[in-house]
């Protein structure tokens, strides 16, 4: 398995990297700040999520022991971010394909991040990660993420008037409409956290 971790993280950096240059030269084509392109790459659920899967895999790679590697290693650690990696690809196949058809190096960086990359590390936390140690208790850790990311928007929202999905685009659609929306992702956020949860009891090992 350590080829397919590999080709894995691989895929994983060079979508963040295309999708990075894409932003990068978007903004510096239009004379805006390239900080502030930092800050726009990281402010998508997608581009955070796909960021903590890789560096699940790469210290998978690693070797030397540390702190961070034990932690993103932690099966409820990695299982959270396969539930969050799963999220950001059913929600994109369902709510925001259809809106638009990206060419080029955007075509790429999305099939990467949207649909390669969740295959890929669902299929690393069924083949690699350790088995039978999630709670349910674990599922109320894992949903602090989306929520803070969801309060993050809003603000960044309100502020600057830029919302980075449009079903959360509270001056399109208002805060009734926004906050259904959201809690429907976060019915689903959790409906896949159970999944992966039962799954886990039924696919530990006789002597885990």
């Amino acid at each position: 398995m350590k080829h397919f971790v590999a080709a894995a993280a691989l895929a994983g950096w060079l979508g963040l990297a295309i999708q990075q240059y894409l932003i990068f030269y978007s903004r510096w084509s239009s004379g805006a700040s390239l900080l502030g392109g930092l800050v726009n790459f990281f402010s998508f659920f997608t581009v955070l999520t796909n960021t903590l899967a890789v560096v699940v895999l790469s210290y998978a790679l690693v070797k030397r022991d540390s702190a961070a590697k034990r932690f993103f290693l932690a099966p409820k650690v990695s299982s959270g971010i396969s539930v969050s990696i799963a999220v950001v690809g059913l929600a994109y196949s369902l709510l925001l394909r259809h809106l638009w058809q990206p060419e080029g190096f955007q075509f790429i960086a999305d099939e990467l991040l949207h649909d390669v990359m969740p295959v890929l590390f669902l299929i690393y936390w069924w083949r690699c990660v350790p088995k039978g140690t999630l709670q349910l208790k674990h599922i109320g850790a894992w949903v602090v993420y989306p929520l803070v990311y969801f309060a993050y928007v809003l603000l960044r929202g309100h502020l600057l008037g830029q919302y980075q999905y449009p079903f959360i685009d509270v001056d399109s659609l208002g805060y009734p409409h926004v906050f259904l929306n959201a809690g429907g992702i976060l019915v689903g956020f959790v409906l896949i956290a159970l999944a992966v949860v039962g799954l886990d009891k039924s696919l530990k090992s006789p002597r885990a």
